[in-house]
């Protein structure tokens, strides 16, 4: 059964961190575009971050450069999201998600999604 499972989201005052995780099963993300995607109360689901399958290339949305970094375990079949300086706009539930083209377009896999939630 293919499956993207994320996990890591929770509370998290302003100013702190917190990091993501997918774990894979059913497939190797060897070969996929992986990234992540965000979806805040009321807004759309918008792009955060993205690892090329081509040459591992990162590209991430102007709105968290700096202060998010996304990589991949290939032995683990896992990635991740470390979130660092973390600011209440950042609330939103976190999705990971898997393409088989070179980039992440229209994802073939999604995970089921982890709230991050960012108050004081």
């Amino acid at each position: 059964q293919v499956q993207l499972v994320e996990s890591g989201g929770g509370l998290v005052q302003p100013g702190g961190s917190l990091r993501l995780s997918c774990a894979a099963s059913g497939f190797t993300l060897d070969y996929y575009a992986i990234g992540w995607f965000r979806q805040a109360p009321g807004k759309e689901r918008e792009g955060v971050s993205c690892i090329s399958s081509s040459d591992g290339s990162t590209y991430y949305a102007d709105s968290v450069k700096g202060r998010f970094a996304t990589s991949r375990d290939k032995a683990k079949n896992m990635i991740f999201l470390q979130m660092h300086s973390l600011k209440p706009e950042d609330t939103a539930v976190y999705y990971c998600a898997a393409d088989s083209a070179s980039v992440i377009q229209l994802p073939d896999y999604w995970g089921q999604g982890t709230l991050v939630a960012v108050s004081s």
